[in-house]
């Protein structure tokens, strides 16, 4: 099994009545990008106005090449709340996951988390998306 090429890790919280300030202050941090539903946001391609259909509050970790999936989530947790009550009110109101984009150098590459990083996620509530795109024909 070959090594991922790339990874990409964003925490995301989502919920109609979530209030990104709200959210910085109990994790104790400042989102990469976040907004409340209704926010309009203007397209930076298309010019177009679109209405945010619900709250979100985001913090990405630094790429990682090659692909480094335990470190971007604990780089990310690092930076948070070890209040695990605050986690368990978070996950109980809001949609709490990571994305994680990951980006193969080959057919067969892979990656293994550690129980570390699985244990960090289970008891915050935390659950994890995988975007896996293979490999580019050049």
């Amino acid at each position: 099994m070959g090594q991922i090429e790339r990874s990409l890790a964003t925490l995301r919280l989502f919920g109609d009545d979530l209030i990104p300030e709200e959210i910085s202050a109990v994790l104790g941090a400042s989102p990469s990008d976040s907004y409340r539903k209704g926010d309009q946001e203007i397209g930076k391609v298309t010019g177009k106005i679109r209405i945010q259909k619900t709250g979100s509050w985001r913090l990405c970790a630094e790429a990682r090449e090659p692909e480094d999936l335990n470190a971007q989530i604990l780089e990310i947790l690092t930076k948070l709340s070890l209040d695990l009550n605050v986690w368990k009110s978070l996950s109980s109101r809001y949609e709490v996951n990571f994305f994680c984009g990951l980006f193969m150098a080959s057919s067969n590459d892979g990656l293994l988390l550690s129980v570390d990083t699985l244990q960090a996620l289970a008891v915050r509530g935390i659950k994890i998306g995988l975007d896996i795109y293979s490999p580019t024909e050049e």
